[in-house]
């Protein structure tokens, strides 16, 4: 029987090179629709204003950030400084142009939710970091601020070893969300007149 090379099933090599055609164009394509996307969705983006973060533009020079009372926060804050952005974070106050304080860092944890036998379901972390930026003068760069973050976990006493992790990401999640407000807030800093 000869092979009529019309892509019939069972039909043999031509048959093959035919459905082998067929699903080369169908990748092309959805190749091409996947493209068509990510620009359609780099045009959206564009157009709403967003944009990668970039070097940031401080008003000052030199910063000190006292770690008086958040150790783990300020030196977070100054590793992001140093990465990014013209200032230049010093290691003593006399050679800064601005310091930052934080006279409040706390995290409190609350029942958010209680179960139908009086047991915890859910808990509320929250975040406070208050801060100041002033000159050696005590003259103030940014008025006294503070940022509060909110996150929420369920909790199961099956699972104590595994919520507690997570607790604990969550914390540290919520410092980096704070430093990196912060790090905007800070651009935001104009000397005194």
């Amino acid at each position: 029987m000869r092979d009529s090379g019309l892509g019939t099933k069972g039909s043999g090599i031509r048959g093959t090179r035919i459905e082998d055609r067929g699903i080369a164009v169908r990748r092309s394509l959805s190749g091409r629709l996947a493209l068509a996307a990510l620009f359609s969705v780099g045009l959206f983006l564009g157009a709403c204003g967003f944009h990668l973060r970039g070097e940031a533009s401080y008003t000052f020079e030199t910063i000190y950030v006292n770690s008086t009372g958040a150790p783990t926060l300020a030196a977070e804050l100054r590793r992001a400084l140093a990465a990014t952005g013209n200032a230049r974070v010093v290691e003593d106050a006399k050679n800064a142009q601005v310091i930052v304080d934080f006279p409040v860092v706390s995290d409190d944890k609350e029942v958010l939710s209680i179960s139908g036998g009086g047991s915890v379901r859910e808990y509320l972390l929250i975040k406070r970091v208050q801060f100041r930026l002033h000159d050696a003068d005590g003259n103030d760069w940014l008025p006294q601020g503070e940022i509060a973050l909110r996150r929420s976990y369920t909790f199961s006493e099956s699972e104590v070893l595994a919520r507690n992790t997570q607790e604990q990401r969550l914390l540290k999640d919520m410092q980096t969300d704070a430093v990196q407000q912060l790090v905007r807030r800070l651009q935001a800093a104009k000397k005194p007149a």
